[in-house]
């Protein structure tokens, strides 16, 4: 399944150029790129949340010593696109391949490459290609074709019995949530921003309903929905309501939904893969005409720690 997702902060573009990369890892043996240990490596961006949702369902299965990951700087080139410079804690360099910039790895596969160098990327280290750079099918591939080396093959982010819950959830979170606030980010106009942040609202209240009856967005059981939307909410006040002029209502106005957000940020595996440092050297000092004078705002000062049990406001049901 593919997003809509812009290609980068730094353009608005409703539609991407296609992506050429995407092959599959796969567990079946014979296969050009087989599920084995330590052959593939993810890069990614702390501060994108396509590239972070890779990165959490690693961590979720226990696969941290089974695929590398390295993170590019968090500021965005407009010319170069994405460095491995080390300005910022936390940037890892390229430990493979020892570029300077995430397309020289686009151009070092395909010459002649002219789509959009985005994060994440899932690099073969044996075969010395990019496998693929859809962060949809990335996450599919970490939650079943490496459970022989998995710590935990029993978690299963899509499971069956749930897919086309998650399928229906997936598609309208991307349209109006996840790629809804860059609509209203990079609006050139007050009736298409208007437009879009209407339908964000709307479709943020709808959430909050989900999950005034439900723990997570398909039922009682974490799945990949829940993820797909989580990397956007864990922003979403830091940066989307007053950068991309998402301000109706915080998150932290959503009793169930800001229950959930923490909720989920209290889970070592997905907390530590957000670094609020990144997220807001993306999105403040990377956009020149948004932000010309690329200033990193302080605040907000914000605890994410749940503090208690999770309860459903709607039916003072606890969770716990």
């Amino acid at each position: 399944m593919a997003d809509s997702a812009p290609g980068s902060v730094l353009q608005n573009k409703e539609k991407r150029k296609p992506r050429t990369f995407r092959d599959f890892v796969s567990s079946k043996e014979g296969s050009t790129f087989l599920a084995e240990p330590n052959r593939y490596h993810l890069y990614i961006s702390h501060g994108c949340p396509w590239a972070n949702r890779t990165v959490i369902v690693r961590n979720l299965k226990g696969l941290e010593d089974v695929i590398s990951c390295d993170v590019v700087d968090p500021a965005l080139n407009s010319e170069t696109g994405w460095s491995f410079e080390k300005s910022y804690p936390g940037t890892t360099g390229d430990t493979v391949n020892g570029a300077k910039l995430l397309r020289e790895l686009y151009f070092k596969v395909e010459p002649d490459y002219e789509g959009s160098f985005t994060v994440p990327v899932l690099w073969d280290k044996k075969l010395n290609t990019i496998v693929n750079n859809e962060s949809a099918e990335i996450m599919r591939m970490l939650n079943t074709e490496f459970n022989a080396f998995a710590k935990h093959p029993e978690l299963d982010l899509y499971p069956e019995s749930l897919r086309s819950t998650i399928d229906e959830i997936n598609a309208w979170v991307n349209d109006y949530i996840n790629s809804g606030v860059y609509r209203c980010g990079f609006a050139k106009a007050q009736q298409p921003y208007e437009t879009s942040c209407k339908a964000l609202f709307e479709h943020l209240d709808k959430v909050e309903q989900i999950l005034s009856q439900n723990r997570y967005l398909a039922g009682e059981q974490l799945t990949e929905a829940d993820i797909r939307l989580w990397t956007t909410a864990i922003r979403f006040d830091v940066a989307y309501y007053s950068h991309f002029k998402c301000n109706v209502r915080r998150l932290a106005d959503y009793p169930n939904l800001w229950a959930w957000t923490r909720e989920l940020y209290a889970m070592p595996e997905l907390r530590r893969t957000v670094d609020f440092v990144h997220i807001k050297g993306l999105y403040y000092e990377s956009n020149g005409i948004m932000n010309p004078y690329r200033i990193v705002p302080l605040g907000p000062d914000i605890d994410f720690s749940l503090g208690e049990p999770r309860r459903l406001t709607k039916i003072g049901t606890q969770i716990s």
